[in-house]
């Protein structure tokens, strides 16, 4: 099955989102694919320790005659399964986001679930594997906008993404992250998203310094620091998903 991860606005924690994720499901043992879909800035790379690689998701798309498996990295500290992307702009130029989906095809049959890390706002780069994707989780920072207007901000930006969700009949699900003011109201953010939009949130997950030591470290917190904040919550959310996943 293949997930797709999106956010509405540039450091919510979306890439972040994706790799603890995938890594909370790699852990329990399920064999996880992590791409980085975020064609033109792609970081889900770096989540992992994995850069400056030979192969890369951009090696795939400008020459189909690649095996994919030659761009796969198995994460030593999680098991997860990465495809990362390439930050040299001579590979950026001239990519097919189409031929994401052909990836996708060709490697879909080897991995129980399959994380697509989208780039921010609308997806346009990941929007073909829509057409293949089961399942979006929508990844929202509540804090960045007045106490007053927190509920607003949220469902204002899960229903605009829902919206291509729904376009292609995928199951939808919210992820909170970075909470920190917005405690105290969280619980009542999550109703109002779960009643007025009839979408489930996941979990949410509080601000922690521990997860940019975790990227810096190349190991995604739910691995780095298991009994962090962050690592704690985002393993709640991952019992969650498995049950949204697989019943």
């Amino acid at each position: 099955m293949v997930v797709v991860v999106v956010t509405g606005r540039g450091g919510a924690g979306k890439t972040t989102t994706t790799a603890n994720l995938s890594s909370y499901l790699a852990m329990k043992d399920y064999r996880v694919l992590a791409i980085d879909g975020d064609l033109y800035l792609p970081n889900l790379g770096f989540h992992f320790g994995i850069e400056n690689v030979k192969y890369t998701v951009h090696s795939l798309l400008k020459d189909p005659s690649i095996e994919p498996e030659w761009a796969i990295y198995k994460h030593p500290h999680t098991g997860v399964y990465v495809m990362p992307g390439s930050s040299n702009l001579h590979d950026v130029i001239g990519i097919s986001p189409r031929r994401l989906v052909e990836v996708l095809e060709r490697v879909k049959s080897r991995y129980g679930v399959i994380f697509v890390d989208s780039p921010t706002g609308i997806p346009f780069d990941t929007l073909p594997t829509f057409e293949v994707a089961g399942y979006q989780i929508i990844v929202v920072e509540i804090e960045r906008s007045p106490i007053y207007s927190f509920e607003t901000m949220v469902k204002n930006e899960v229903e605009k993404l829902k919206v291509i969700g729904e376009k292609y009949r995928l199951q939808i699900g919210v992820v909170l992250n970075k909470v920190r003011e917005a405690e105290d109201v969280v619980e009542h953010i999550i109703e109002a998203v779960e009643e007025d939009l009839n979408v489930p949130v996941l979990g949410w997950v509080p601000l922690d310094p521990e997860v940019p030591e975790a990227v810096n470290a190349g190991i995604p917190v739910v691995r780095y620091n298991p009994k962090s904040d962050a690592a704690l919550a985002f393993a709640d959310v991952g019992e969650v998903l498995e049950k949204w996943l697989f019943g």
